[in-house]
Protein backbone atom coordinates (compact mmCIF):
# COMPACT_ATOMS: atom_id res chain seq x y z
CA UNK A 1 0.00 0.00 0.00
CA UNK A 2 1.85 3.03 -0.89
CA UNK A 3 2.05 5.92 1.78
CA UNK A 4 -0.33 9.12 1.69
CA UNK A 5 1.29 12.71 2.01
CA UNK A 6 -0.95 15.43 3.96
CA UNK A 7 0.25 18.48 3.24
CA UNK A 8 -0.75 22.69 3.95
CA UNK A 9 -0.84 24.38 -0.35
CA UNK A 10 -0.68 27.63 1.68
CA UNK A 11 1.13 29.46 4.47
CA UNK A 12 0.05 26.78 7.02
CA UNK A 13 -2.70 27.29 9.02
CA UNK A 14 -5.35 25.39 6.35
CA UNK A 15 -7.06 22.72 8.55
CA UNK A 16 -4.52 19.56 8.29
CA UNK A 17 -5.41 18.57 11.47
CA UNK A 18 -9.45 18.31 11.20
CA UNK A 19 -8.00 16.56 7.74
CA UNK A 20 -5.57 14.24 9.39
CA UNK A 21 -7.77 13.08 12.22
CA UNK A 22 -10.89 12.52 10.15
CA UNK A 23 -8.80 10.16 7.57
CA UNK A 24 -7.05 8.65 10.34
CA UNK A 25 -9.76 6.46 10.62
CA UNK A 26 -8.50 4.38 7.82
CA UNK A 27 -5.07 4.85 8.76
CA UNK A 28 -2.65 2.11 10.05
CA UNK A 29 0.10 4.59 11.48
CA UNK A 30 0.37 8.78 11.01
CA UNK A 31 3.64 10.31 10.48
CA UNK A 32 4.41 13.53 11.22
CA UNK A 33 7.78 14.27 9.61
CA UNK A 34 9.45 17.95 9.66
CA UNK A 35 8.58 20.87 12.02
CA UNK A 36 8.56 20.97 15.98
CA UNK A 37 5.98 22.91 18.59
CA UNK A 38 5.81 25.94 16.19
CA UNK A 39 3.03 24.37 14.49
CA UNK A 40 -0.28 24.11 15.50
CA UNK A 41 -3.34 21.45 15.03
CA UNK A 42 -6.65 21.75 15.99
CA UNK A 43 -9.07 18.75 16.00
CA UNK A 44 -12.90 19.02 16.62
CA UNK A 45 -14.61 15.87 17.74
CA UNK A 46 -18.60 16.28 18.65
CA UNK A 47 -17.95 19.56 19.57
CA UNK A 48 -14.75 18.73 22.19
CA UNK A 49 -11.79 20.67 20.75
CA UNK A 50 -7.99 19.45 21.12
CA UNK A 51 -5.00 21.75 20.45
CA UNK A 52 -1.87 19.75 19.55
CA UNK A 53 2.09 20.95 18.61
CA UNK A 54 4.01 18.26 18.21
CA UNK A 55 2.11 14.82 18.35
CA UNK A 56 0.68 13.80 15.34
CA UNK A 57 -3.38 14.69 14.65
CA UNK A 58 -4.20 10.95 14.68
CA UNK A 59 -3.63 10.39 18.27
CA UNK A 60 -7.37 11.49 18.72
CA UNK A 61 -8.75 8.93 16.53
CA UNK A 62 -8.24 5.68 18.90
CA UNK A 63 -7.19 3.65 15.89
CA UNK A 64 -3.38 4.39 13.85
CA UNK A 65 0.13 4.31 15.81
CA UNK A 66 1.62 7.73 15.76
CA UNK A 67 4.73 8.33 14.90
CA UNK A 68 7.23 11.75 15.54
CA UNK A 69 9.66 10.74 12.86
CA UNK A 70 13.35 11.73 12.89
CA UNK A 71 12.81 15.46 10.47
CA UNK A 72 11.25 16.76 13.58
CA UNK A 73 12.66 18.73 16.02
CA UNK A 74 11.41 17.80 20.12
CA UNK A 75 11.12 19.76 23.16
CA UNK A 76 11.07 16.98 25.58
CA UNK A 77 8.50 19.28 28.19
CA UNK A 78 6.08 20.69 25.72
CA UNK A 79 5.89 16.41 24.78
CA UNK A 80 5.39 15.69 28.24
CA UNK A 81 2.74 18.04 28.84
CA UNK A 82 1.31 17.47 25.76
CA UNK A 83 0.81 13.67 26.57
CA UNK A 84 -0.54 14.70 30.29
CA UNK A 85 -3.16 17.23 28.40
CA UNK A 86 -3.93 14.21 26.30
CA UNK A 87 -4.04 11.39 28.93
CA UNK A 88 -6.32 13.50 30.88
CA UNK A 89 -8.66 14.12 28.72
CA UNK A 90 -9.18 10.13 27.76
CA UNK A 91 -6.55 9.87 24.96
CA UNK A 92 -4.17 6.88 24.98
CA UNK A 93 -1.29 8.09 24.11
CA UNK A 94 0.65 4.45 24.07
CA UNK A 95 0.37 4.23 20.58
CA UNK A 96 2.81 6.63 20.35
CA UNK A 97 6.39 6.31 18.91
CA UNK A 98 9.82 8.48 18.59
CA UNK A 99 12.21 8.34 15.92
CA UNK A 100 15.86 8.19 18.73
CA UNK A 101 17.05 10.24 15.48
CA UNK A 102 14.95 13.32 16.52
CA UNK A 103 17.24 16.32 17.62
CA UNK A 104 16.49 18.00 20.69
CA UNK A 105 15.48 21.74 21.14
CA UNK A 106 17.31 22.92 24.33
CA UNK A 107 17.16 25.67 26.56
CA UNK A 108 19.62 27.54 25.22
CA UNK A 109 18.01 27.21 21.85
CA UNK A 110 15.08 29.18 23.21
CA UNK A 111 17.30 31.76 24.59
CA UNK A 112 19.29 32.18 21.49
CA UNK A 113 15.82 32.22 19.14
CA UNK A 114 14.68 34.99 21.77
CA UNK A 115 18.25 37.22 21.39
CA UNK A 116 18.54 36.74 17.51
CA UNK A 117 14.63 37.93 17.11
CA UNK A 118 15.48 40.78 19.24
CA UNK A 119 18.96 41.53 17.60
CA UNK A 120 16.97 41.69 14.29
CA UNK A 121 14.89 44.77 14.97
CA UNK A 122 12.71 45.44 11.41
CA UNK A 123 14.42 42.85 10.13
CA UNK A 124 12.55 39.95 12.09
CA UNK A 125 10.24 37.53 11.02
CA UNK A 126 7.93 36.65 13.91
CA UNK A 127 9.61 33.19 14.94
CA UNK A 128 7.50 31.86 17.83
CA UNK A 129 10.64 31.55 19.89
CA UNK A 130 10.66 28.34 20.61
CA UNK A 131 14.08 27.62 19.69
CA UNK A 132 12.94 25.83 16.55
CA UNK A 133 15.66 27.47 14.24
CA UNK A 134 18.46 26.97 16.29
CA UNK A 135 18.07 23.54 16.55
CA UNK A 136 17.95 22.61 12.99
CA UNK A 137 20.79 25.04 12.39
CA UNK A 138 22.88 22.86 15.40
CA UNK A 139 21.91 19.95 13.19
CA UNK A 140 23.06 21.54 10.28
CA UNK A 141 26.32 22.39 12.05
CA UNK A 142 26.66 18.63 13.62
CA UNK A 143 26.49 20.08 17.03
CA UNK A 144 22.82 18.93 17.94
CA UNK A 145 21.82 16.02 20.52
CA UNK A 146 19.06 13.14 20.03
CA UNK A 147 16.71 11.69 21.59
CA UNK A 148 18.99 8.45 21.23
CA UNK A 149 21.68 10.11 23.16
CA UNK A 150 19.22 11.77 26.23
CA UNK A 151 18.41 7.91 26.73
CA UNK A 152 22.12 7.16 27.66
CA UNK A 153 22.69 9.99 30.58
CA UNK A 154 26.59 9.60 30.06
CA UNK A 155 26.51 9.58 26.42
CA UNK A 156 24.52 12.54 27.13
CA UNK A 157 26.83 14.60 29.39
CA UNK A 158 29.50 13.86 27.18
CA UNK A 159 27.61 15.23 24.20
CA UNK A 160 26.20 17.94 26.32
CA UNK A 161 30.02 19.10 28.10
CA UNK A 162 31.34 18.98 23.75
CA UNK A 163 28.35 21.63 22.46
CA UNK A 164 27.50 23.81 25.45
CA UNK A 165 30.80 25.67 25.83
CA UNK A 166 30.29 26.30 22.40
CA UNK A 167 26.57 28.22 22.95
CA UNK A 168 27.40 29.62 26.01
CA UNK A 169 30.79 31.70 24.03
CA UNK A 170 27.75 32.76 21.49
CA UNK A 171 25.25 33.88 24.33
CA UNK A 172 27.84 35.55 26.65
CA UNK A 173 30.07 37.27 24.13
CA UNK A 174 27.15 37.93 21.62
CA UNK A 175 24.42 38.93 22.95
CA UNK A 176 25.82 39.48 26.69
CA UNK A 177 23.74 36.56 28.31
CA UNK A 178 24.22 34.36 31.37
CA UNK A 179 26.05 31.24 30.77
CA UNK A 180 23.95 27.96 30.77
CA UNK A 181 25.55 26.25 33.57
CA UNK A 182 26.04 22.26 32.64
CA UNK A 183 24.66 21.01 36.07
CA UNK A 184 21.05 22.70 35.89
CA UNK A 185 20.57 21.78 31.92
CA UNK A 186 21.57 17.86 33.08
CA UNK A 187 18.61 17.84 35.76
CA UNK A 188 15.94 19.73 33.17
CA UNK A 189 16.95 17.61 30.77
CA UNK A 190 17.04 14.53 32.41
CA UNK A 191 14.44 14.66 35.35
CA UNK A 192 11.78 13.05 34.04
CA UNK A 193 12.55 10.66 31.20
CA UNK A 194 10.33 7.77 32.12
CA UNK A 195 7.46 8.80 30.21
CA UNK A 196 9.62 8.08 27.20
CA UNK A 197 10.14 4.17 28.24
CA UNK A 198 8.90 2.00 24.80
CA UNK A 199 8.32 5.22 22.86
CA UNK A 200 11.48 6.36 21.33
CA UNK A 201 12.89 3.26 18.39
CA UNK A 202 14.27 3.09 15.06
CA UNK A 203 10.53 4.78 13.42
CA UNK A 204 12.16 4.17 9.59
CA UNK A 205 12.52 0.52 10.10
CA UNK A 206 8.98 0.84 12.18
CA UNK A 207 8.20 2.45 8.77
CA UNK A 208 9.52 0.33 6.63
CA UNK A 209 7.99 -3.15 7.73
CA UNK A 210 4.30 -1.18 7.99
CA UNK A 211 4.85 -0.24 4.20
CA UNK A 212 6.17 -3.89 3.07
CA UNK A 213 2.89 -5.45 5.18
CA UNK A 214 0.19 -3.31 2.93
CA UNK A 215 -0.41 -1.29 5.73
CA UNK A 216 -2.02 2.27 5.23
CA UNK A 217 1.02 5.42 6.15
CA UNK A 218 -0.61 8.81 6.03
CA UNK A 219 2.65 11.26 6.48
CA UNK A 220 1.30 14.72 8.13
CA UNK A 221 3.25 17.77 7.42
CA UNK A 222 3.16 20.76 9.89
CA UNK A 223 3.53 24.61 8.24
CA UNK A 224 2.56 24.49 4.56
CA UNK A 225 4.02 25.00 1.32
CA UNK A 226 4.80 28.90 1.30
CA UNK A 227 7.00 27.89 4.93
CA UNK A 228 9.02 25.65 2.91
CA UNK A 229 12.32 26.50 3.91
CA UNK A 230 13.93 25.94 0.54
CA UNK A 231 10.77 27.03 -1.59
CA UNK A 232 8.74 29.20 0.71
CA UNK A 233 8.59 33.10 0.61
CA UNK A 234 12.39 33.34 2.26
CA UNK A 235 13.50 34.59 4.42
CA UNK A 236 9.94 34.49 5.93
CA UNK A 237 9.77 30.66 6.34
CA UNK A 238 10.44 28.21 8.52
CA UNK A 239 13.41 25.78 9.51
CA UNK A 240 12.36 22.47 7.27
CA UNK A 241 10.74 21.23 4.51
CA UNK A 242 6.90 21.05 4.77
CA UNK A 243 6.53 19.71 1.31
CA UNK A 244 6.42 16.23 -0.23
CA UNK A 245 9.73 16.24 -0.92
CA UNK A 246 10.24 16.26 3.09
CA UNK A 247 8.48 13.36 4.18
CA UNK A 248 10.74 10.95 2.72
CA UNK A 249 13.45 12.48 4.11
CA UNK A 250 11.40 13.70 7.40
CA UNK A 251 10.02 10.05 8.22
CA UNK A 252 13.18 7.80 6.46
CA UNK A 253 11.36 6.24 3.63
CA UNK A 254 12.06 5.92 -0.06
CA UNK A 255 10.41 8.35 -1.82
CA UNK A 256 8.52 5.71 -4.28
CA UNK A 257 6.57 4.38 -1.73
CA UNK A 258 5.08 7.69 -1.55
CA UNK A 259 2.17 8.21 -4.44
CA UNK A 260 -0.46 9.89 -3.53
CA UNK A 261 -0.61 13.56 -1.99
CA UNK A 262 -3.56 15.60 -0.63
CA UNK A 263 -2.73 19.47 -0.51
CA UNK A 264 -5.15 21.23 2.35
CA UNK A 265 -6.60 24.38 0.91
CA UNK A 266 -8.53 27.05 2.55
CA UNK A 267 -11.34 28.16 0.83
CA UNK A 268 -9.70 31.80 1.06
CA UNK A 269 -5.94 32.49 2.17
CA UNK A 270 -4.57 33.46 5.49
CA UNK A 271 -1.15 34.28 6.56
CA UNK A 272 0.57 34.73 10.05
CA UNK A 273 3.32 37.54 10.35
CA UNK A 274 5.41 39.72 8.12
CA UNK A 275 5.90 39.41 4.45
CA UNK A 276 4.21 39.95 1.13
CA UNK A 277 0.58 38.39 1.03
CA UNK A 278 -0.60 39.56 -2.64
CA UNK A 279 -4.34 39.17 -2.33
CA UNK A 280 -4.44 40.46 1.26
CA UNK A 281 -7.85 42.01 2.14
CA UNK A 282 -7.60 44.98 4.99
CA UNK A 283 -11.46 46.11 4.72
CA UNK A 284 -14.52 44.82 6.11
CA UNK A 285 -14.33 41.41 4.04
CA UNK A 286 -10.92 40.51 5.33
CA UNK A 287 -12.25 41.36 9.02
CA UNK A 288 -15.38 38.82 8.07
CA UNK A 289 -13.14 36.15 7.22
CA UNK A 290 -11.04 37.08 10.19
CA UNK A 291 -13.98 36.90 12.55
CA UNK A 292 -16.25 34.17 10.77
CA UNK A 293 -12.88 31.29 10.66
CA UNK A 294 -11.63 32.14 14.18
CA UNK A 295 -8.08 33.02 12.76
CA UNK A 296 -6.32 32.98 15.81
CA UNK A 297 -2.62 30.85 15.63
CA UNK A 298 -3.03 27.68 17.52
CA UNK A 299 0.43 28.51 19.35
CA UNK A 300 0.70 31.78 19.50
CA UNK A 301 -2.97 33.30 19.01
CA UNK A 302 -1.53 35.50 17.01
CA UNK A 303 -4.29 37.11 14.38
CA UNK A 304 -4.16 36.03 10.94
CA UNK A 305 -3.94 37.90 8.06
CA UNK A 306 -7.08 37.07 5.75
CA UNK A 307 -7.47 37.44 2.02
CA UNK A 308 -8.93 35.98 -1.32
CA UNK A 309 -7.82 32.39 -2.49
CA UNK A 310 -4.81 33.10 -4.82
CA UNK A 311 -4.51 30.00 -7.00
CA UNK A 312 -0.83 31.21 -7.97
CA UNK A 313 -0.16 29.93 -4.74
CA UNK A 314 -1.92 27.01 -4.56
CA UNK A 315 -0.82 26.04 -8.40
CA UNK A 316 2.72 26.11 -6.99
CA UNK A 317 2.08 24.05 -3.90
CA UNK A 318 0.25 21.36 -6.26
CA UNK A 319 3.48 21.84 -9.00
CA UNK A 320 5.86 21.18 -5.99
CA UNK A 321 4.75 18.66 -4.35
CA UNK A 322 2.73 16.53 -7.20
CA UNK A 323 -0.43 17.26 -5.13
CA UNK A 324 -2.91 14.08 -6.55
CA UNK A 325 -6.05 15.79 -4.91
CA UNK A 326 -7.24 18.82 -2.66
CA UNK A 327 -9.59 19.02 0.26
CA UNK A 328 -10.87 22.28 0.86
CA UNK A 329 -11.69 23.38 3.71
CA UNK A 330 -13.52 26.03 5.87
CA UNK A 331 -15.76 26.66 2.45
CA UNK A 332 -18.71 27.83 5.23
CA UNK A 333 -16.58 30.62 5.96
CA UNK A 334 -17.85 32.05 2.93
CA UNK A 335 -21.23 31.68 3.11
CA UNK A 336 -22.68 35.39 3.96
CA UNK A 337 -20.23 36.73 1.08
CA UNK A 338 -23.01 38.39 -2.03
CA UNK A 339 -19.61 37.89 -4.14
CA UNK A 340 -16.53 35.61 -3.67
CA UNK A 341 -12.91 36.17 -5.76
CA UNK A 342 -10.09 33.94 -6.84
CA UNK A 343 -7.24 35.32 -7.95
CA UNK A 344 -6.11 32.80 -10.83
CA UNK A 345 -2.85 34.71 -11.11
CA UNK A 346 -0.70 37.74 -11.57
CA UNK A 347 0.75 40.38 -13.14
CA UNK A 348 4.73 41.98 -12.94
CA UNK A 349 4.91 45.20 -13.99
CA UNK A 350 2.10 45.15 -16.33
CA UNK A 351 2.93 41.79 -17.44
CA UNK A 352 1.13 38.25 -16.52
CA UNK A 353 3.29 35.67 -15.16
CA UNK A 354 3.14 31.84 -15.24
CA UNK A 355 5.70 31.70 -12.70
CA UNK A 356 5.44 32.16 -8.57
CA UNK A 357 8.36 35.05 -8.18
CA UNK A 358 11.37 33.54 -5.81
CA UNK A 359 11.93 37.25 -5.25
CA UNK A 360 10.10 39.23 -2.36
CA UNK A 361 10.26 42.36 -4.14
CA UNK A 362 8.61 41.32 -6.95
CA UNK A 363 5.82 39.34 -4.92
CA UNK A 364 5.14 42.56 -3.52
CA UNK A 365 4.56 44.27 -6.26
CA UNK A 366 2.42 41.61 -8.46
CA UNK A 367 -1.14 42.33 -8.81
CA UNK A 368 -3.54 40.15 -8.89
CA UNK A 369 -5.61 38.86 -11.58
CA UNK A 370 -9.18 38.35 -9.58
CA UNK A 371 -12.13 36.73 -11.34
CA UNK A 372 -15.35 37.06 -9.62
CA UNK A 373 -18.12 34.59 -9.21
CA UNK A 374 -21.65 35.07 -7.41
CA UNK A 375 -21.86 34.11 -3.56
CA UNK A 376 -24.48 31.55 -2.27
CA UNK A 377 -25.16 33.28 0.70
CA UNK A 378 -26.93 30.30 2.29
CA UNK A 379 -25.53 27.72 5.09
CA UNK A 380 -24.02 25.38 4.02
CA UNK A 381 -22.66 23.93 7.23
CA UNK A 382 -25.29 21.55 7.73
CA UNK A 383 -24.58 19.90 4.13
CA UNK A 384 -23.33 16.53 3.97
CA UNK A 385 -23.10 15.84 0.46
CA UNK A 386 -21.59 17.69 -2.62
CA UNK A 387 -25.49 17.55 -4.56
CA UNK A 388 -26.57 19.32 -1.03
CA UNK A 389 -24.21 22.05 -1.49
CA UNK A 390 -25.83 25.51 -3.12
CA UNK A 391 -25.04 25.87 -6.72
CA UNK A 392 -23.25 28.82 -6.12
CA UNK A 393 -20.88 26.92 -3.88
CA UNK A 394 -20.57 23.80 -6.17
CA UNK A 395 -19.70 26.17 -8.81
CA UNK A 396 -16.57 27.72 -6.70
CA UNK A 397 -15.22 24.60 -6.02
CA UNK A 398 -15.39 23.04 -9.67
CA UNK A 399 -13.32 25.78 -10.75
CA UNK A 400 -11.18 25.47 -8.31
CA UNK A 401 -11.07 22.08 -9.43
CA UNK A 402 -10.17 23.11 -13.26
CA UNK A 403 -7.54 26.28 -12.05
CA UNK A 404 -5.47 23.37 -9.39
CA UNK A 405 -5.97 20.63 -12.38
CA UNK A 406 -6.91 18.05 -9.96
CA UNK A 407 -9.86 16.84 -8.29
CA UNK A 408 -11.46 18.57 -5.15
CA UNK A 409 -11.89 15.32 -3.12
CA UNK A 410 -13.09 16.84 0.38
CA UNK A 411 -15.00 20.11 1.65
CA UNK A 412 -15.39 20.61 5.40
CA UNK A 413 -18.22 22.95 5.86
CA UNK A 414 -16.94 23.51 9.68
CA UNK A 415 -14.70 22.15 12.27
CA UNK A 416 -16.04 18.88 13.52
CA UNK A 417 -15.73 15.60 12.02
CA UNK A 418 -19.31 15.09 10.95
CA UNK A 419 -19.01 18.80 9.17
CA UNK A 420 -16.79 16.87 5.83
CA UNK A 421 -17.97 16.14 2.38
CA UNK A 422 -15.90 13.46 0.98
CA UNK A 423 -16.29 12.99 -2.64
CA UNK A 424 -14.00 10.49 -3.53
CA UNK A 425 -12.32 7.78 -1.20
CA UNK A 426 -8.67 9.40 -0.85
CA UNK A 427 -7.04 5.81 0.00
Amino acid sequence: MPGLVLLGAQWGDEGKGKVTDYLAEEADLVVRYQGGNNAGHTVVVKGEEFKLRLIPSGIINGNATCVIGNGVVVDIQVLRREMEYLKARHIDVSRLRISDRCHLIMPYHIRQDECEEKAKGNLKIGTTKNGIGPCYMDKCARIGLRIGDLLDRDRFRSRLEEVLPIKNNLLTRLYGEEAFDIEDVMAQMTEDTAFLDGMVCDTSWLLHEALEAGKKVMFEGAQGTLLDLDHGTYPFVTSSNPISGGAAVGAGVAPWRIQNVLGIVKAYTTRVGAGPFPTELEDEVGHLLQSRGHEFGTVTGRTRRCGWLDMSVVKYAVRLSGMTALALMKLDVLDTCETVKIATGYRLDGKEIQHFPASLDDLQRVEPIYESMPGWQEDTSKCRTFAELPQAAQAYVKRIEDLAGIPVKIVAVGPGREETIVREAIF
